[in-house]
């Protein structure tokens, strides 16, 4: 059975879930904020959607990472790196892309996770 959970969007769920797999997005809940800010909040968006399903960040085996300006990825790198802590055994795949965002969404993130 897949499991959906809806969001504030019409027409699209902030997760979804099949079997021990989850799929979830998120952006900043506050776009006033710079990169490294909107960042921040993008990944605890990410942990709290996948709290939601059964699993954390240390599961996440996939993740995408959007952003308005490559140039500032160093920014994205380092809270990245403090997210996730030291221990290489949590780092998941991970690729980055710069891409053209909505208004002042500087950053998106989708992952794959699988459950605990």
């Amino acid at each position: 059975m897949i499991e959906r959970v809806q969001g504030a969007y019409a027409g699209r769920n902030k997760s979804s879930a099949y079997k021990d797999l989850i799929w979830t997005v998120a952006t900043s809940s506050d776009t006033s904020l710079d990169l490294e800010g909107q960042t921040k909040l993008t990944l605890e968006t990410i942990a709290k959607n996948l709290e939601e399903l059964g699993s954390n960040k240390f599961r996440i085996l996939s993740a995408q990472v959007y952003i308005a300006n490559m140039q500032h990825k160093p920014i994205m790198d380092n809270v990245w790196k403090k997210w996730l802590g030291e221990n290489p055994q949590n780092w998941p795949q991970r690729a980055c892309l710069g891409v053209q965002l909505e208004g002042s969404v500087l950053i998106e993130i989708t992952v794959v996770a699988a459950r605990v």
